[in-house]
């Protein structure tokens, strides 16, 4: 695959509010899915691409994102590592402006292409679907900063809607978070042997955790005022992880295909 990018080590795909990248060189990368945005800097001394999901003429819902286009955009420009930035719902009463890293996911999308492999099987292995080395990168980030964190699963839905209070019951007897743009894009990075990781941060309680409407200006509201502390752990993390993989994230497609 031909690189359209030089040196590029980490690639973080950027959700709703996380606005950082504005004054950052652009770069278009084309890829087979369709024309993606990079936004190119160096963060602590290494090459980083900053790709937001929701970017366009139009902010794109959730449904609709280009998944396959942004994940082949991150290994076109050479990155091996992903760090994910998402805004849940909470359905354990965290703290709104908290922040878990993920450690496993439940799939409740519908419609989205999940898969580069619509003429072929893969099996893709996802019994550890978040990059162990990013995690603990992630963590290491939060206690520096002196930041709550918790460890939890996160359950995905299609969207747009926010999900009733009938699902939230349904959902919070398997998972602790809700949310709609992590799946299938974890799943897609493991097809392309990528480590993946996801730094979220509590927008909401999850609807029926409390009696308050669920609005999108409140997602946006609390992601805007964590700008700068999700800037400074993603910093702390690119400068931390590893400079050699150790884990075995690219390895997760070795057997898989039938």
């Amino acid at each position: 695959m031909e690189k359209v990018a030089e040196n590029v080590e980490i690639a973080v795909l950027g959700g709703v509010g996380f606005n950082s990248y504005l004054e950052f060189e652009s770069q278009p990368i084309p890829t087979p899915y369709g024309e993606v945005i990079a936004y190119l800097t160096t963060i602590r001394g290494k090459r980083v691409a900053v790709i937001p999901r929701h970017a366009g003429e139009n902010h794109v819902p959730p449904h609709r994102i280009n998944y396959r286009a942004n994940v082949w955009a991150v290994q076109a420009i050479g990155a091996k590592r992903i760090i994910s930035t998402n805004s849940l719902g909470s359905m354990r009463g965290h703290k709104v402006g908290s922040f878990v890293v993920l450690d496993d996911f439940i799939d409740f999308t519908r419609n989205r292409p999940s898969t580069f492999y619509d003429d072929r099987t893969v099996h893709v292995d996802v019994s550890e679907p978040y990059c162990p080395e990013i995690r603990t990168a992630l963590k290491g980030a939060l206690e520096k900063q002196g930041l709550s964190y918790t460890e939890g699963i996160y359950a995905c839905t299609e969207g747009p809607r926010f999900e009733t209070r009938a699902e939230i019951r349904m959902m919070s007897q398997f998972a602790d978070v809700v949310g709609m743009t992590g799946v299938p894009e974890v799943v897609l990075a493991k097809e392309r042997s990528l480590c993946y990781a996801s730094l979220a941060i509590i927008t909401n309680q999850a609807c029926g955790m409390t009696t308050q409407k669920l609005t999108a200006d409140e997602v946006t509201e609390v992601v805007g005022k964590a700008q700068d502390a999700i800037f400074e752990i993603i910093s702390d993390t690119v400068e931390n992880l590893p400079e050699i993989q150790s884990c075995r994230c690219r390895f997760a497609k070795e057997g898989a295909c039938l």
